[in-house]
């Protein structure tokens, strides 16, 4: 039977994504987050005509008429407003962001204009009906949409939201997750190891993964390869929103979970993808529960799978538009080593807009390809590729 490829594998899994909920977050607490509702201007922005710079606010009509020589007739501070209305010849000395009367309508910045107590005279060339001025509502009228549900939410979009007076904000849940790692020969990272046995490195890198796609709440066992024991264990996560399971996955004597996970009820939407590494991944559904990871247990093969389906599932389920790969070239020829979509680490160079292949030792290998900023995809469809070829890539 012909595997799945790495897209179709990836097409069952996006379409079984949903929604963990809504909560309601201070803004000064939902950076990263993704907004679940459209927000809107509370008034007109800027709300009044704004001064960009500080200098004097004049009526255009006296610069058409050639004059250059103004009184002033009050100072206007950011926060303050004046009553008062210019006559010709007279003008309003202003700081940058004070509210510009309405019987001005041009602002001489300062450095063109000379000062002799209360007489200003001005020594700029041309000048332009409301220069130096923010028209009110030039960036945002009243009702208008000011930001758009499914914003990730930036430190710029938590300023506009404090401007446009949100303190609270709809965002869409981050999901409960649960990481079970198996295998007797796997040890804790202060435990002492023997010669055949490894530290639990996996738990700590999806644990990384997780919080660089901004999900803190995470729950971590570990169980050995005992059917019964997984049982037991497996099903106490079955309610979270993600379970990840590493390890135990493959075809061994003692890779129970496929058979566990069909014990307890779990859907499966697929056994073994054509990728390299991460063959042997599953993944399932349990009804009205978890959605069901489980990864090959070598390391890069549980970074790759990781970034492949995991992330993409969770970018959908919280509301973030779908991955667009991005695409440079490979500085080297590569050779196709198998007849599956092959992933490898990178470098990739912003400066010379290439990438180059870090060199692994398998997907064994603890390093995880270190000096990698990015994995690279060698599809199935593309043979050998040659020097100066493009690929798509993922940033690390």
């Amino acid at each position: 039977m012909e595997l799945l490829s790495y897209k179709e594998a990836l097409e069952i899994l996006l379409l079984q994504s949903q929604t963990f909920g809504v909560e309601t977050l201070d803004i000064d607490y939902s950076l990263n987050r993704v907004l679940a509702e459209n927000v809107f201007a509370d008034r007109d922005y800027p709300p009044f005509n704004r001064a960009a710079m500080d200098g004097i606010a004049v009526a255009f009509k006296d610069i058409e008429n050639g004059i250059s020589q103004f009184s002033i007739i009050e100072t206007i501070y950011a926060g303050q407003s004046s009553n008062l209305v210019l006559k010709p010849n007279q003008c309003f000395k202003i700081m940058t962001g004070a509210a510009v009367p309405l019987c001005a309508d041009v602002v001489i910045r300062i450095e063109d204009i000379k000062l002799n107590q209360q007489i200003a005279s001005t020594l700029a060339g041309n000048v332009n009906h409301f220069q130096n001025i923010a028209i009110k509502g030039q960036d945002l009228k009243n009702n208008e949409l000011a930001v758009s549900k499914n914003t990730k939410i930036s430190p710029s979009i938590i300023g506009l939201l404090a401007s446009v007076g949100k303190r609270k904000i709809k965002v869409n849940k981050m999901p409960i997750v649960a990481i079970i790692t198996t295998g007797g020969e796997v040890m804790g990272i202060n435990d002492e190891v023997s010669m055949v046995q490894i530290r639990n490195s996996n738990q700590h890198l999806i644990k990384a993964l997780l919080k660089q796609n901004n999900i803190e709440s995470v729950i971590c066992q570990h169980i050995i390869d005992d059917e019964n024991l997984l049982i037991e264990g497996i099903k106490e996560y079955l309610n979270v929103d993600i379970l990840i399971i590493c390890g135990g996955v493959s075809a061994g004597d003692a890779d129970y979970v496929p058979a566990v996970l069909n014990t307890l009820g779990v859907k499966k939407l697929f056994h073994k993808v054509g990728i390299k590494p991460g063959k042997p991944i599953w993944c399932g559904k349990k009804q009205n529960g978890a959605m069901v990871f489980a990864l090959p247990g070598n390391p890069f093969s549980c970074l790759v799978t990781f970034k492949i389906f995991i992330e993409p599932y969770i970018n959908k389920a919280v509301g973030l538009p779908k991955m667009v790969n991005k695409t440079l070239s490979l500085n080297h020829p590569r050779t196709q080593k198998t007849k599956f979509d092959e992933f490898f680490p990178i470098v990739v160079d912003e400066e010379n807009k290439n990438l180059s292949s870090v060199a692994i030792n398998g997907s064994g290998d603890i390093r995880l390809g270190l000096q990698a900023n990015g994995l690279a995809l060698h599809s199935k469809s593309t043979g050998d590729i040659a020097k100066n070829q493009s690929l798509n890539y993922w940033n690390l």
